[in-house]
């Protein structure tokens, strides 16, 4: 008997509401402490920033099809990427118009700022979203 009087005080409790989360996600961003390579590099910050709150393709192959086609808006190379993958990249962004700007740290260390547990050497923005990212495909 007192196994059922158990099930019935728990079935009156109300559920936690699910959705809020979600909700939540979409309206706003929630900025994390910033690292040490973000505070020296601007560009760290909004490619993070950018792939919080955009659209961000990521990959090599991927990427150059974006800029074949004209989808991206701007291209992000790592520093050590491959001369193969330099040339396709540069080659199709220049047929496209598409700025390209150079990360200066190595592929681990895009992939590391954009949240990814693998190298990343080539990434496309195509919606900002309420990052600056688009201000340094500018200067260059």
């Amino acid at each position: 008997m007192e196994e059922d009087v158990d099930l019935e005080e728990t079935e009156g409790k109300p559920e936690k509401q699910k959705g809020s989360r979600a909700r939540r996600q979409k309206k706003e961003v929630v900025r994390k402490r910033k690292s040490q390579k973000e505070r020296e590099n601007p560009l760290s910050a909004a490619i993070r920033l950018a792939v919080e709150s955009g659209k961000v393709c990521f990959g090599s192959k991927e990427s150059a099809r974006d800029l074949l086609l004209g989808k991206a808006k701007m291209a992000v190379m790592a520093g050590n990427a491959p001369k193969a993958v330099r040339e396709d990249a540069g080659k199709y962004a220049r047929l496209s118009g598409i700025p390209v700007v150079e990360f200066p740290g190595t592929s681990i260390e895009l992939g590391s700022i954009c949240g990814k547990p693998h190298p990343v050497l080539l990434l496309t923005v195509r919606e900002e979203g309420v990052s600056n990212i688009l201000d340094f495909a500018k200067k260059k």
